[in-house]
């Protein structure tokens, strides 16, 4: 009895044991699982919190443009930096003019002198000048210059028609350069206004120094920013205009080279028209 007794109670201690293992195990477990959630939490509410605060920083870089040049623009004195930005706008406004005054003048040359020498050839002068007038560009102009002294009685002399040309060309070639030394008077002065912005700035530093009666850096910064930021935007317009001007510099010399090549053109062709007094 007493064997059976302790074989229970030797059974009952294992189970009992065996129970407090799988419970403490489960425990276990659910600790686990627990710690597993609130760190998953955690890192969520982190991935949130960092997310939260890099927008600003993504909204502050993508920031526009013209807002950064506008807040530069206050912070450089507003007098001077209208005076550079007023140089800006009237050398884009001449560039642009002269940019759209030299892409309408220039033509397929070497087409229109084919043309030309074909009606020349077979004795239409009228026709030929009818298509230099509906020619847009300085060749075509040159053309019909020539082109009507060949067709008059008078100046149809191989010396009056090349003296008609050189002077054609003469009057085309003032023509493509109208307007240009307004550009470079902007490209020259926007720098100057900035130099002038930056004299005066430093003039503030000083008279702001005088007054406080001390050097520190707090004193002499508001008038070197102003000197800084004056002198930064006139050279970035002059770099701008300088920039259309090489460009508009480039089309006038190549509009003159075709002008060049069309006028020995018109020489050969008019000593070949019967129409012209050798």
């Amino acid at each position: 009895m007493k064997k059976l007794f302790a074989i229970v109670a030797l059974v009952a201690a294992c189970s009992f044991a065996a129970t407090s293992n799988v419970m403490a195990q489960e425990e276990a477990e659910e600790a686990a699982t627990e710690q597993v959630d609130t760190a998953a939490v955690d890192t969520a509410a982190a991935e949130a919190a960092v997310e939260a605060v890099e927008t600003p920083v993504v909204e502050e870089e993508s920031e526009s443009l013209h807002k950064v040049l506008k807040t530069k623009f206050i912070e450089g004195d507003a007098g001077f930096m209208s005076l550079v930005a007023l140089a800006l706008v009237l050398g884009l406004a001449f560039c642009i003019e002269r940019v759209i005054y030299l892409t309408l003048a220039q033509v397929n040359t070497r087409k229109f002198m084919g043309d030309l020498a074909a009606l020349v050839g077979a004795d239409k002068v009228e026709e030929a000048i009818e298509l230099c007038k509906a020619t847009r560009g300085p060749v075509a102009q040159v053309s019909r210059k020539a082109l009507v002294c060949l067709n008059s009685k008078e100046q149809n002399d191989i010396s009056s028609i090349e003296r008609a040309i050189n002077t054609e060309a003469e009057i085309q070639g003032s023509y493509l350069e109208q307007h240009c030394s307004w550009i470079t008077f902007f490209i020259a002065s926007a720098p100057s206004l900035g130099f002038l912005g930056t004299v005066i700035g430093m003039v503030m530093a000083f008279d702001t120094i005088e007054k406080a009666g001390d050097i520190s850096p707090t004193v002499v910064a508001g008038g070197m920013k102003v000197a800084l930021i004056t002198t930064i935007f006139g050279i970035v317009v002059a770099l701008i205009l300088q920039l259309f001007y090489n460009f508009i510099l480039g089309s006038i010399e190549g509009l003159t080279a075709n002008m060049e090549e069309a006028a020995q053109e018109l020489l050969t062709m008019c000593v070949k028209s019967p129409k012209c007094q050798k």
